[in-house]
């Protein structure tokens, strides 16, 4: 048993040793591409750690018009930022960080259960840049499940709900000013 023991930390020790070699001299940086395998145990553990309950949870928000037009426009206005309109994470936010936003288009997010996308929008998933939104309240609650409701229809999103969303993006004070419904005060003449 102690002999297994002191394998398994020399394992551990020269597998960091290398590790360390690898890296040194190269730095670190938020915009070098995530490892493969470093994806997969990051992924892995995340999903694990993820209680069974909330896992397996079922959306319970309807899969209405209402529903979605509401969710399209928390996304547009919270989300795009990093994720983009259209899910694909193709923004300046969501090409920056590390590891980069997903593509929540892709098959890699869609195979991911109700519950952990729930999960995800309502703890944040750490050692990225996805916060956690959980506000505690039964409203908050509602509009994460919107939003994987959302999420579920981004792969068929449209063009005019694409043209929707764009108007909804939150706009820096350099958008506002070449708006030429700004006025000077910052409200918007009609």
């Amino acid at each position: 048993m102690r002999r297994v023991a002191l394998w398994s930390v020399g394992v551990i020790f020269v597998g960091l040793v290398v590790l360390v070699m690898l890296v040194r001299g190269s730095g670190i940086s938020a915009t070098r591409e995530p490892w493969p395998i470093e994806e997969r145990v990051a992924s892995a553990a995340w999903r694990f750690l993820i209680p069974e309950r909330v896992r397996d949870a079922v959306n319970p928000v309807e899969s209405t018009p209402e529903n979605l037009r509401e969710a399209l426009e928390h996304f547009a206005d919270h989300c795009a930022v990093c994720h983009a309109n259209d899910g694909g994470g193709d923004t300046m936010i969501g090409r920056r960080i590390f590891p980069p936003a997903p593509d929540m288009r892709a098959a890699s997010t869609q195979s991911l259960t109700d519950g952990e996308l729930f999960y995800a929008i309502e703890h944040g998933i750490p050692w990225t840049a996805m916060p956690a939104w959980e506000t505690g309240t039964p409203e908050g609650e509602q509009e994460s499940w919107k939003l994987v409701r959302f999420i579920r229809h981004l792969p068929s999103l449209t063009p005019a709900e694409l043209t929707q969303m764009e108007k909804l993006n939150p706009k820096s004070p350099a958008d506002l000013a070449r708006d030429p419904r700004f006025q000077k005060g910052g409200h918007i003449h009609k």
